[in-house]
């Protein structure tokens, strides 16, 4: 006779349905990658390990949303050294790798201990960057809440946006636009020497050799 494991907590299931979601637009976004921006997906880091995700929680002192932990399974930043053609990810960020979080993370909240308040707060322990303006560039970025879920625009001259509802809306958003791109109300997806740069490109050199995409 068949016998029922433990049930799942209403959190848990939240959560697997979160890192499933977050999964599954990832790997729409990597499969376009790889069949139309191969120079893109050739700077994807594989994905952390258990094992490294939860050394790096610990080390930062904070618990990451189920969302996060997902995509850092699946690829834990870019590989490039520099920040030219890095900038892929929808509304022109990079994905950051561990030790590009851990310094932007203790700088703004070094920040906050030293001339922010609660009121007006420079950096709060529950923010987690994901995303930087490049590689090595941390100017600015996208940033989770793990109280709300929520993603935030930050820079550094203290502009917090709120810009999507979660990790996964802005997945699914990049992921629905890259399949579709008449979806797009902003910048277009387009191809540079084989990699995806949202455009036009300011650059007259860069625009010059810019292809929008439209399939």
């Amino acid at each position: 006779m068949f016998e029922r494991g433990p049930r799942q907590s209403a959190g848990s299931a939240t959560e697997a349905i979160a890192e499933r979601q977050v999964a599954d637009a990832w790997q729409r976004i990597e499969s376009w990658l790889r069949q139309h921006a191969p120079a893109t997906a050739e700077i994807l880091r594989p994905g952390a390990s258990e094992e490294e995700i939860a050394a790096f929680q610990q080390a930062l002192g904070v618990r990451a949303p189920a969302e996060l932990k997902a995509l850092w399974r699946r690829c834990a930043g870019v590989s490039a050294e520099t920040d030219d053609d890095v900038s892929f990810m929808l509304g022109n960020h990079a994905l950051m790798r561990f030790e590009g979080i851990d310094w932007v993370y203790r700088q703004y909240m070094a920040s906050q201990r030293s001339v922010g308040n609660d009121e007006f707060p420079i950096w709060r322990p529950a923010w987690i960057p994901f995303c930087s303006y490049g590689a090595t560039d941390y100017a600015s970025g996208l940033l989770m809440d793990a109280e709300t879920g929520r993603v935030q625009y930050w820079n550094r001259y203290g502009e917090r946006t709120p810009a999507f509802e979660s990790l996964t809306v802005y997945l699914e958003d990049m992921a629905d636009i890259l399949e579709a791109p008449a979806l797009s109300g902003g910048t277009k997806p387009g191809l540079l020497h084989g990699g995806l740069v949202w455009g036009p490109p300011v650059s007259p050199d860069e625009a010059a050799h810019w292809v929008e995409f439209t399939d």
